[in-house]
């Protein structure tokens, strides 16, 4: 899958010029919002499905700081997934290649009611390739 592109903006920054914290989960949520729209799942779709897809729970390692205006490359890929909850892999790295954080995020799948859904019942294509990207991944 292609990497994402995130250039750090100035406003991005603290007064010592590294990025604040805070942004590295905003990257993610960008990151996965172009990766379901790469595959075909685009967050417009899935609120048209009546699918809403919340965060349950989030794990973050920062290893390097990054600055204006280095550009931050992010690869996403499906952990696992088991019909019911969705756990996402992160890693960001700058132009050297070196690794500046890794992240998971856990995503579960509620109608528009807030009831938990099972994508097999509601949309088995979308939890048919889900599936599959998960095997995929762990190759």
């Amino acid at each position: 899958m292609e990497r994402y592109l995130h250039r750090v903006n100035y406003y991005e920054t603290d007064r010592m010029g590294i990025t604040h914290h805070s942004n590295y989960i905003r990257w993610m949520e960008e990151a996965r919002v172009d990766y379901l729209k790469r595959i075909g799942w685009g967050y417009e779709k899935l609120e048209e499905e009546g699918i809403v897809s919340p965060v349950i729970h989030l794990e973050c390692d920062y290893r390097l700081s990054t600055t204006f205006p280095e550009e931050v490359y992010i690869e996403v890929t499906v952990e696992e997934f088991s019909g019911v909850k969705l756990k996402l892999r992160y890693r960001m790295y700058n132009e050297e290649g070196k690794t500046v954080f890794e992240a998971v995020s856990e995503h579960g799948f509620l109608d528009e009611k807030g009831r938990v859904l099972r994508l097999k019942n509601r949309c088995p294509e979308f939890c048919e390739l889900l599936t599959g990207l998960a095997e995929e991944d762990r190759q």
